[in-house]
């Protein structure tokens, strides 16, 4: 199904109209500085689009985990100034989502302005388990925006039935912004007419994150390459030693089921060879080489060695297709983040259509200073691309669909 989207809705003339932007601004933040604007930056081509056009753009998004009330420090401040930097002109922040600022903010916009309203996630309401909470927000939100339309951006969040992505998008005319569109485009790529080989390196901190993914990704791709915190449960269903690194053991009976199905399915599944073995979690922790398959009681591995690289390397060189998501060790001392860096760095170097899936993974790309332009896509959406891949459906991508 085509999905109304932002061509359509220029095409009907914006000019002195509301357009509500549900964007994905949720980006880390050290202390009032944000330490990753990649987001942000993603979120502006549509807002530009919309604003050029005259419309008057009020922008929702949420950060972080607040508690469903007022806290200041997932305060939306720090980006509204963000945003303020990156257009070039005023974005102001109104003090609220719905009351009486918000209504006063949206209502002083001029044509061609944009503003920001306040954290999302401060009403309760937005995550609410039900439906009818969720709709009455949906309907303050929209009231906001007289006469207005509904663009969904925030590629972050269309994996959820949340007000300001869900519900919003029955109450006001809906479409697809750039942004979304793009990455479902993406995602289509790796579902369906894939160029093969087809392989998908998976990394980050726990098995049980990827359960679903991983048990769809078997019956589809070429080689499974595992790294991160969550091959050492691998390692250890293999019957290894993993000494005092990364485990879920209530996982070893589902991954001892992953790798027999991917040994039937004559799928390649490449678990490292060695390891950084630290004598602790820290930046400054002293480590040794290991044998992935012997690693010292005392010691926990942290990243993957040398060969494994290499062997990581070698085996995404003759891909057509890559997927890639999460670190292959705590990138972020700089200790650990070779193996990180050489995936990286191999697909930077490949012919193949590289998909880097979001979270960790795309914060890595920008940290170890890696070009952007390197990959054929740096997904917004960790969490909405594995879970599209697992094969679910994005309520959020969906209930566009029912606008036709």
């Amino acid at each position: 199904m085509a999905l109304k989207n932002l061509e359509d809705l220029l095409g009907e003339d914006v000019s002195g109209r509301y357009v509500l932007v549900r964007s994905d601004l949720n980006v880390p933040l050290d202390g009032n500085k944000i330490t990753d604007d990649g987001r942000v930056r993603a979120a502006l081509p549509t807002l530009k689009r919309l604003a050029e056009a005259g419309a008057k753009v009020v922008v929702t998004a949420h950060l972080g985990r607040p508690k469903g009330e007022p806290d200041p420090k997932f305060s939306l401040a720090p980006v509204a100034a963000k945003l303020t930097e990156l257009l070039g002109v005023d974005v102001p922040l109104a003090g609220d989502l719905v009351g009486e600022s918000a209504k006063a903010t949206v209502a002083g916009l001029t044509d061609g302005q944009v503003a920001l309203l306040e954290n999302v996630r401060f009403d309760a309401r937005e995550t609410s388990k039900v439906e009818a909470e969720r709709q009455e927000l949906a309907a303050e939100l929209a009231a906001l925006v007289p006469g207005g339309a509904f663009v969904s951006d925030g590629f972050g969040v269309v994996h959820r039935k949340q007000a300001s992505v869900y519900e919003i998008a029955r109450a006001l005319p809906a479409y697809a912004g750039g942004l979304v569109l793009a990455e479902v485009d993406v995602l289509k790529k790796l579902t369906e007419d894939l160029a093969r080989p087809y392989v998908v390196v998976l990394g980050g901190a726990k098995v049980s994150d990827k359960l679903g993914v991983i048990a769809n990704l078997l019956t589809k791709v070429d080689r499974l390459l595992i790294g991160g915190g969550m091959a050492y449960t691998f390692l250890k269903a293999q019957g290894h030693e993993v000494g005092n690194s990364l485990l879920q053991e209530d996982q070893l009976e589902q991954v001892r089921g992953f790798l027999a199905e991917a040994e039937k399915r004559g799928v390649e599944l490449i678990l490292p060879v060695d390891v950084l073995a630290a004598t602790g979690f820290a930046a400054d922790a002293e480590f040794d080489v290991v044998d992935a398959k012997s690693i010292p009681a005392e010691r926990m591995g942290l990243d993957i060695g040398p060969k494994s690289r290499e062997l990581f390397a070698g085996k995404l060189a003759d891909a057509a297709t890559v997927f890639w998501n999460g670190p292959m060790g705590v990138f972020e001392f700089e200790s650990f983040a070779g193996g990180t860096r050489a995936v990286a760095e191999a697909l930077v170097k490949s012919d193949a259509f590289t998909v880097v899936g979001g979270g960790d993974s795309a914060a890595a790309v920008r940290q170890l200073g890696l070009p952007e332009d390197g990959f054929s896509h740096i997904s917004t959406g960790g969490g909405a691309s594995l879970e599209y891949l697992e094969g679910k459906e994005l309520p959020g991508v969906a209930v566009l669909g029912e606008n036709d």
